[in-house]
């Protein structure tokens, strides 16, 4: 066999060897074929991104839970011995001086905690029992039960101090939730991406491969050609110089599929060991997008209303006035209203000292105001400062991404616009190209073309096709981020996601 013959019949053979690479078939061991929803599902459930935030959002409702906690009653009981020994004026006939010793055993139980409002309040009992040398150790009970409170009538008055650290927990867990959408429309994009780029890629081989056998087609009709002498070398060797030269694009295209490969497999699973590589993906050719006519300005009001870090700017101007609240009503001085009210009961045995406080009969009761005005309040002007000056940054930031949503939606939307028309030109161009080269290998065949210009017409309508293919990767991608700009991915796609408690 000459040896030009064993090289265009090696061509072929890597051709057809190739071609069957560019896809794994669906039945292959190890292949593992999806649609682009599920990728969008499998994502949701294994990506490691996600699962990081969701642990955000758990912990930000665990803070909600921490904050309500300020108002758990608590449960107190105690029991104290003391004994003081005090020296007399008197002295001893053997002139030491006299001293007494006092015992005191306390017993208090009681339950104690904080209101809405801001009282502080305890429910309890105690029993003291008093004795010493004053009374020969005898055992004297005093028992008391009631209730006692101190109620702030200037600082920390009212729901809204004693609020402040719940509702700004909770405002703390809508933005939580929020980020977690926010991630949840990330990740969709971002798999609809990936899941497109995949696509093209895989198109991009098949061109490449196509290429290949037409200059391998057109390599094989030359030397056909030259042997019965139609043709001369030279035609002969550009044909073949032109096969081998498309060797590296179909090189390159194989590389960028595996690239492709792995950027979609890394967002759909939480695979970590090194079988991740070796796994193939076989996806199903997601279908042309409809044609679509968007307007910007009309589904402005949606942004405003869907986007996650819209709400979350809301949310956080909301939060930062509650703080800022808060710090003001630091700067007042503290007035507060005690007061109690109880039975005492008296006697050398403890039951009848107890039994005398149930029955009611000897009341006790006190009130008063307790004042305390700092000499500085340096901390607290700094902390309400500073809140201020948080609150009014809140408000820029809120307007900052209103007036970016504007942008965003718009470029989104015109993205859309001129993905549609590099679609249709696109396709145009290369009916055309390819018309072109039927009509110039029909040239070539009747001796009034060359192999050149046939070769290059190839190039042409490969590179067309992918043109083609990219314009219609971009355009579906182009939608997806349409809808991550609006915030309604989810919606969409009909998908519900609650951050993980």
């Amino acid at each position: 066999m000459p040896t030009h013959r064993r090289i265009s019949a090696l061509f072929i053979f890597a051709v057809a060897a190739i071609a069957g690479l560019a896809e794994p078939a669906a039945g292959e061991a190890g292949a593992d074929e999806i649609t682009l929803d599920d990728a969008i599902r499998r994502a949701l459930a294994k990506n490691f991104s996600i699962q990081v935030q969701g642990f955000d959002a758990a912990i930000a409702a665990a803070r909600v839970t921490e904050a309500l906690g300020k108002f758990d009653p608590a449960l107190n009981g105690s029991y104290t011995f003391s004994q003081d020994r005090n020296p007399l004026l008197s002295f001893t006939p053997a002139g030491q001086r006299n001293t007494t010793v006092d015992q005191v055993d306390t017993y208090d139980v009681s339950v104690g905690g904080l209101l809405p409002w801001g009282m502080t309040y305890r429910l309890g009992a105690s029993t003291t029992n008093a004795r010493g040398t004053f009374n020969a150790y005898a055992d004297n009970y005093e028992s008391f039960a009631g209730a006692s409170g101190s109620l702030p009538l200037l600082r920390n008055f009212g729901f809204g101090p004693t609020l402040a650290s719940i509702r700004i927990a909770m405002a703390n867990r809508g933005i939580s939730a929020w980020q977690y959408r926010a991630a949840a429309i990330d990740l969709i994009t971002a798999v609809t991406f990936a899941y497109h780029d995949l696509n093209l890629a895989y198109a991009n081989l098949r061109s490449a491969i196509r290429s290949r056998e037409l200059a391998a087609s057109l390599l094989a009709e030359n030397e056909k050609r030259f042997r019965v002498g139609s043709m001369s070398e030279f035609d002969v060797n550009s044909a073949r110089s032109r096969v081998a030269n498309r060797e590296e694009a179909i090189l390159l295209a194989q590389r960028a599929v595996g690239v492709a490969e792995n950027a979609l497999k890394q967002l759909i699973t939480d695979e970590r060991s090194p079988a991740l590589l070796q796994r193939r993906l076989v996806i199903v050719p997601p279908p042309t997008p409809p044609i679509v006519v968007v307007d910007a300005a009309a589904d402005f009001r949606t942004a405003l209303a869907q986007r996650p870090d819209y709400a979350q700017a809301r949310l956080a101007l909301q939060r930062d006035g509650i703080n800022a609240r808060l710090q003001r009503n630091q700067l007042l001085p503290r007035v507060d209203l005690v007061g109690s009210y109880g039975y005492n009961g008296y006697d050398a045995e403890r039951a009848v000292s107890r039994h005398q406080v149930q029955d009611q009969e000897y009341k006790s009761y006190s009130w008063g105001v307790v004042v305390s005005v700092p000499l500085s309040l340096t901390t607290e002007r700094g902390r309400y400062r500073a809140a201020r000056l948080q609150q009014r940054q809140s408000e820029t930031e809120l307007a900052r991404i209103e007036q970016d949503i504007v942008v965003r939606v718009g470029n989104a939307a015109g993205q859309i616009e001129t993905t549609q028309q590099r679609i249709q030109a696109a396709r145009e161009a290369r009916a055309l190209a390819q018309t072109i080269l039927d009509a110039e290998v029909k040239r070539l065949r009747a001796g009034q073309s060359s192999t050149f210009f046939v070769l290059q017409q190839q190039e042409i309508v490969s590179s067309l096709e992918v043109s083609e293919s990219r314009a219609l990767s971009d355009y579906a991608k182009a939608l997806a981020e349409y809808d991550r700009q609006l915030g309604v991915t989810l919606e969409r796609l009909r998908i519900t996601v609650e951050p993980p408690r």
